[in-house]
């Protein structure tokens, strides 16, 4: 049981990691995916279909295939508004767009796209899905977001949001994964096709200003009277992701004190320092891939960052450095529900099992009810959507929350917004982040926490995914009683597709990886650092006794 740390993490890109741009594009049109081989058929995970086009598992036919598909599912439903659609940096993602569009127009379907072919956060697709929708019962938008999100350069990815602004759920991307795959299969003579050109000019294909319809509704989600008022000195790396020219308009708008410490766009991103695993990764929730911003903290009072595609934050204070997602999410939580007296007073606390059991002790202390949901941001999309969710967060830094006023601001993750909110609670609390959580652990206990990864075969991984409580012959947990067992989110009552176990001062949550021949262990302790490692140990041996074959 072990992360193995590459002697890289941390350290500039060398040469030798840097993807061959041209190759990559090239594989994209000219290798075909084969069907019948797994690894190449359209799979689609918590955020849409994702590959390589070197492995072929992420091409041109795929995005045909995918586009057609929701042509039909759409078509299906009778979803017949227009359909937002954006893309990030990565290098596949304009060509992703470019075969998207072609299939759109082919089907005659009304097709926004961004104004000067400029980049789209996944956060401002959701918010102009929800915008245009807003006091429609007819006629409603959906979207496409084209992005592998903070994966590795070479990666593309394809994610599709229904009329509710938020992730598909699995109905839709099953049938539309089955869909795509078929149409595989049959050599895509089903796909309907225009040439890009023809299809940039087709009627139904029209521009939209995505970045000054969002940024200009900002104001009714973050509070930027008090961040101006109190002067504070921010800065921004957006890590040459989707947001790159949306921080400069924000600042300039609303007169805020905020340095774009770079603007650069590279598909090569060979500005990053690189990950723990010796890859090249926009996570700005990793101190090995944030070194940059990291060793700017001093110079401002508070900083952030966003992923690739602008829908996960990372955020930097002089007091604490690079805040772990667990820790600034509990702090934001306490502060908002708090601090925002128009939201519904039975609004929830929304969270994923793997996130730390410190925001159930805020939201206790709140007296807000939490909801605890499996991994995925789509679990929170209805709950966003109607108001009983304040907010909703996973531990990857993924959140998103309500307007001002109580009603939805984005169904899917916003990177942006969560940032923003850093310096909103600097103003008006005259304490960074960092310092904040120092003092909610001094009032509701500092927990310990870690990920580690362990073997698994695929038979053992599809034991661990349909565990049931049951076959845990267990009564204590690093020796305190177990007060649960769980298999099936208490909030939702989803599965899980793993198994949690937990203490009055820890837990364990293992799940299986979807991608590779391994579990994933997290937990948390909230007595000290030994214990948790004790956890870990445990876990392993209870998993691993569990999933024996």
């Amino acid at each position: 049981m072990s992360t193995h740390v590459s002697p890289l993490a941390g350290k500039p890109a060398p040469a030798s990691l840097l993807v061959d741009v041209s190759k990559l594009l090239a594989a994209y049109g000219d290798l075909r995916p084969d069907p019948s081989v797994p690894a190449q058929r359209v799979a689609f995970g918590t955020s849409g279909h994702r590959g390589s086009s070197f492995e072929r598992s992420f091409n041109e036919w795929h995005v045909l295939a995918i586009s057609q598909a929701i042509c039909e599912y759409r078509k299906g439903k009778g979803i017949d508004g227009p359909l937002f659609i954006g893309f990030d940096t990565h290098a596949l993602s304009q060509p992703a767009f470019e075969s998207a569009l072609e299939v759109l127009a082919a089907n005659g379907v009304q097709t926004l796209i961004a104004r000067r072919g400029e980049f789209t956060p996944t956060p401002v697709i959701s918010h102009a899905i929800l915008t245009y929708n807003e006091k429609r019962n007819a006629g409603l938008a959906d979207g496409i977001v084209i992005t592998p999100s903070h994966n590795p350069p070479d990666n593309g990815g394809f994610k599709y949001n229904p009329p509710n602004g938020g992730p598909a759920d699995t109905d839709i991307t099953g049938w539309i994964q089955q869909r795509a795959n078929a149409l595989l299969e049959g050599g895509l003579k089903e796909v309907k096709r225009v040439p890009f050109e023809q299809a940039r000019r087709a009627d139904t294909t029209r521009e939209h200003d995505y970045r000054e319809a969002y940024i200009g509704d900002l104001a009714n989600v973050v509070d930027f009277d008090v961040i101006r008022s109190a002067g504070v000195h921010m800065g921004v790396d957006p890590l040459g992701g989707a947001g790159v020219h949306y921080w400069a308009p924000i600042a300039e708008r609303y007169k805020l004190d905020l340095t774009v410490v770079s603007d650069e766009v590279d598909p090569q991103f060979g500005f990053m320092t690189v990950d723990w695993d010796g890859k090249i990764r926009m996570d700005p929730s990793s101190s090995y891939a944030m070194q940059r911003l990291i060793g700017l903290k001093d110079q401002y009072d508070v900083a952030f960052a966003c992923d690739t595609d602008h829908d996960r934050h990372g955020i930097v204070t002089r007091s604490s450095g690079l805040m772990a997602p667990n820790h600034y999410l509990s702090v934001l939580i306490d502060y908002l529900f708090r601090h925002r007296p128009q939201w519904n007073a039975s609004a929830a606390v929304g969270k994923t099992v793997v996130s730390t059991a410190l925001i159930d002790r805020v939201a206790k202390r709140l007296g807000r009810r939490l909801y605890e949901v499996p991994v995925g941001f789509k679990w929170f999309s209805e709950g966003l959507f109607d108001g009983s969710l304040g907010l909703g967060c996973e531990e990857s830094a993924g959140a998103s929350l309500l307007r001002h006023d109580g009603s939805v601001w984005t169904t899917d993750k916003d990177g942006l917004v969560p940032a923003l909110l850093s310096a909103e609670i600097a103003a008006r609390e005259g304490k960074d982040p960092g310092q904040l959580y120092a003092k909610l652990t001094g009032e509701l206990g500092k927990p310990f926490a870690d990920r580690v990864e362990a073997a698994a075969t695929p038979a053992q991984k599809a034991r661990l995914a349909k565990l049931s409580p049951d076959q845990l012959k267990i009564e204590r947990l690093a020796g305190e009683k177990i007060e649960q067992v769980l298999s099936h989110a208490p909030g939702n009552g989803a599965a899980i597709g793993g198994i949690k176990v937990v203490a009055a001062s820890g837990w364990f949550a293992a799940r299986p990886s979807g991608t590779e021949e391994i579990y994933k262990i997290y937990a948390e302790s909230f007595s000290n650092p030994e214990e948790l490692q004790g956890i870990l140990a445990e876990a392993q041996k209870i998993v691993d006794g569990a999933i024996a074959g």
